[in-house]
């Protein structure tokens, strides 16, 4: 019988986490048509094969560590047709991954949507592609009529966790534990698995989540890797990135990273950005949309009491931190996020090719000079 010995690295060589004293970046949704806006302004993502291979090729040749999608199966907010355009991202990260030779792709998944057997071999199969490039974006589900689609009820909301703790507990036996074996869960059983071949990562692909909740945090403790943490204000985030990390340390032995959102929009003068906001936002923001989003993220609130404020930040970066101003300014506020305690920063554009050159040519720089990030930044994985 043939036998094959496959090559292997060390997930915590990934870029993303391997030097504590970087500030690491990540593009974030351009799988998705508008990006993170919600603005008739031109320039967000239409989401054509070429456009997602030239924003994958453009971060990569920037130094940007990874590309991260969002999994969307209809947009909560869409207000016309083309709002619900997607890629999705298993298909669309062993694409990127054959695209690419440096930058960390990741895939995301709805746990609910996707059996453990079937991930274990969809996550090997891309990793194998990336060269052990991949990571996972772990969602225990949050938007229900995307998962009516599927027909599936969500569970209350802590019970979310449990079922994707006990997906994730089934997910480390197919990659770590000895084949065959039995899964006898609460909410899984299988019997006599096998999955071969396993990640080239090893233990496992590098794993990342969003836990803002008292039981999201928990399993981002536990299980990922990098925790995607929202921070409306300074306050919260010195607050709760500190907690994040502590739980982690103190409860689990684990290190944990924690990354937050920018929604970037540059120009040669604040002023300048400023009056581009103002145009973004308040003259071609859809604010209908806004509403209809919030509406859903807080499962099903009266959209008259959402604060304009709040509408805002639905349309411009989808409640990511807006960082506005020119090259130096936009800087300082990433000095700031990095003074809070994030280890870095999931960003986005109104213009994706047109903000990752514009990173490249004057605020990769900047941030260099200013220690966030190393010249030069080495993509190398450690081989076992």
């Amino acid at each position: 019988m043939t036998t094959f010995s496959d090559h292997t690295v060390d997930k915590r060589a990934s870029p993303l986490v391997a030097d504590a004293d970087h500030f690491s970046l990540a593009v974030f949704s351009s799988n998705m048509a508008g990006g993170t806006n919600l603005t008739t302004a031109p320039g967000p993502p239409v989401v054509t094969w070429d456009e997602t291979v030239r924003i994958a090729r453009a971060a990569e040749r920037s130094g940007i560590e990874a590309i991260i999608p969002v999994a969307r199966w209809r947009h909560p907010s869409a207000t016309g047709p083309s709002a619900h355009r997607s890629f999705e991202t298993f298909t669309w990260a062993a694409g990127v991954a054959a695209s690419t030779e440096r930058i960390q792709v990741f895939a995301t998944f709805h746990v609910p949507t996707v059996h453990p057997v079937r991930a274990a071999k969809e996550i090997a199969t891309v990793d194998h592609i990336a060269g052990g490039r991949l990571g996972v974006n772990v969602v225990a589900g949050w938007n229900a009529p995307e998962f009516r689609m599927f027909g599936i009820e969500l569970d209350d909301h802590d019970d979310r966790y449990a079922v994707a703790g006990e997906w994730m507990e089934f997910l480390d036996c197919l990659f770590s534990g000895d084949h065959p074996f039995d899964f006898d869960g609460r909410w899984f059983q299988a019997v006599d698995v096998v999955s071969e071949p396993r990640p080239v990562q090893v233990p496992g692909p590098l794993v990342m989540s969003a836990g803002f909740s008292s039981a999201g945090r928990d399993f981002a403790a536990r299980y990922a890797d990098i925790n995607f943490v929202i921070t409306p204000d300074r306050a919260s985030a010195q607050k709760s990135v500190g907690a994040v990390k502590e739980q982690a340390r103190t409860v689990h032995g684990r290190d944990l990273r924690v990354f937050g959102a920018a929604h970037i929009l540059c120009r040669a003068r604040d002023q300048d950005a400023q009056a581009d906001y103002r145009r973004i936002v308040h003259e071609q923001g859809d604010w209908a949309g806004a509403r209809v989003a919030l509406d859903a993220l807080m499962g099903g609130s009266q959209s008259a009491e959402f604060s304009q404020a709040m509408q805002e930040s639905a349309i411009f970066g989808f409640f990511a931190t807006p960082l506005v101003g020119s090259p130096e300014h936009v800087v300082e506020q990433f000095m700031q996020l990095r003074a809070d305690g994030l280890d870095g920063a999931a960003v986005s554009w109104v213009d994706y090719e047109e903000g990752i050159a514009q990173f490249d040519d004057e605020l990769r720089p900047l941030m260099e000079q200013a220690g966030l990030r190393r010249p030069n930044p080495s993509m190398e994985r450690t081989t076992i």
